[in-house]
């Protein structure tokens, strides 16, 4: 996986093993940063369901101040981190080891500036962190991946990439 924008841009990031973490797409990723990239410069950050952490680091290497690594997998974390090290970025973020829907559950009003949720397109956790926000708005801005067929809680603005979605809740 390479960082398609920012200082680090083109700069090579590793994704974690196996058939359990899915990758954002490198277009989808391009397309979810032009659509935020106002909101990050100064930005605290959550990336949820972290995987390999692409979409924090994409916010760091646009200017966001800090970035909070969530996942419930030790292993993805372990790649965050490489990750994280690899780019100099360890001082600008921290790595959580929970499970992203309950992590989002506890959180307070504007916790954060933005924040990203990948979750597994299998599970219903995209709509779970919508509903969530909706009742509890933990950021200024709020970005889920999802399958294309996934019919969102109202209130959001969906954009279509082939088979993902991604919806926006400002």
């Amino acid at each position: 996986m390479r960082i398609v924008g920012g200082v680090w841009r083109g700069r090579q990031i590793k994704a974690p093993r196996g058939s359990a973490v899915r990758p954002t797409l490198d277009r989808v990723r391009e397309a979810w940063m032009s659509i935020v990239q106002l909101a990050l410069p100064g930005a605290r950050v959550l990336d949820l369901f972290a995987g390999s952490g692409a979409l924090g680091i994409e916010a760091l290497s646009r200017g966001a101040s800090s970035a909070d690594f969530v996942d419930a997998d030790s292993r993805s974390l372990a790649v965050v981190r490489s990750n994280l090290e690899l780019l100099g970025a360890t001082d600008q973020s921290s790595l959580i080891r929970a499970d992203a829907v309950d992590f989002a559950g506890r959180l307070t009003a504007e916790s954060y500036d933005v924040v990203f949720a990948d979750p597994p397109y299998v599970s219903d956790a995209c709509v779970r962190i919508a509903e969530i926000w909706l009742r509890s708005p933990f950021s200024g801005l709020l970005g889920i991946e999802h399958s294309r067929s996934q019919v969102m809680p109202e209130g959001g603005d969906t954009r279509r990439y082939g088979d993902s979605g991604v919806t926006f809740y400002r």
